[in-house]
């Protein structure tokens, strides 16, 4: 496992640079959309905590961050990451847009939070539970530092059960958008990763089995332009 933790923090690394121009022009900015739509679902989830302290798990260059920053005006927000060239560009960013008051940045893997249990009102994973080098321990992980009666909102791209658009959907991921990531990035094995990590995730009901076994309950999904990325939501049962 630390073996692939390492390569997929190098592979980050690489595109880092071109990353968020990237992930812009192949979802044709349909990606900043399904962000505000789960960071509602965040904000929905803390609305009765007055300075809710929020994790933002394999935050990337920090766009889903600055999300949360924006939208939830009174939170504190940790952002953590393994890949250190993604967390320098969202660092950036996060400075120029003066936010950099209200979010924390940590190079962490999911697998290994160091913080406290029950430390945090809500959990996001944005395109990031993908990446996990063992799944069911990151997702453990932030099981254990989400406070009871916390919320886990994770956002992930998925194949399309529609037979068609799922047909499209592979041709497009797995033919056209290595090209365009290798004239754009310079690695196409990179965006050859992005279709067999996609095609690999488990579907909408294994994952939400696999949220049971760590132990979320009141689990619900949506499915976001016919399935091409979903929604989950999940709760740590608050046992008061």
């Amino acid at each position: 496992m630390a073996t692939e933790k390492k390569h997929i923090a190098l592979m980050f690394n690489d595109i880092a640079p071109t990353y968020d121009k990237l992930n812009h022009i192949l979802s044709f900015n349909i990606d900043k959309i399904w962000r505000r739509k789960a960071v509602r679902c965040v904000r929905k989830s803390i609305s009765e905590c007055n300075k809710p302290n929020i994790l933002d798990v394999a935050c990337g260059t920090a766009d889903s961050t600055i999300q949360i920053a924006k939208t939830i005006e009174n939170a504190t927000i940790h952002a953590i990451d393994v890949s250190d060239g993604m967390l320098a560009i969202g660092q950036v960013k996060v400075k120029k847009m003066k936010l950099d008051d209200k979010i924390i940045f940590y190079q962490l893997a999911a697998e290994h939070i160091v913080f406290q249990n029950d430390t945090y009102d809500a959990v996001m994973v944005a395109f990031g539970v993908r990446n996990f080098s063992d799944r069911m321990a990151g997702l453990q992980e932030i099981f254990r530092v989400l406070k009871p009666g916390g919320t886990l909102v994770i956002l992930e791209l998925s194949t399309p059960r529609n037979k068609v658009l799922g047909s499209l959907y592979n041709l497009y991921f797995k033919n056209l958008l290595p090209l365009i990531g290798k004239c754009i990035s310079g690695n196409a094995k990179a965006y050859r990763y992005l279709h067999d990590s996609v095609t690999a995730f488990p579907m909408p009901d294994d994952f939400i089995k696999i949220l049971e076994t760590c132990g979320f309950t009141g689990i619900k999904h949506k499915a976001l332009n016919l399935g091409l990325c979903r929604i989950y939501q999940a709760k740590k049962q608050n046992n008061e």
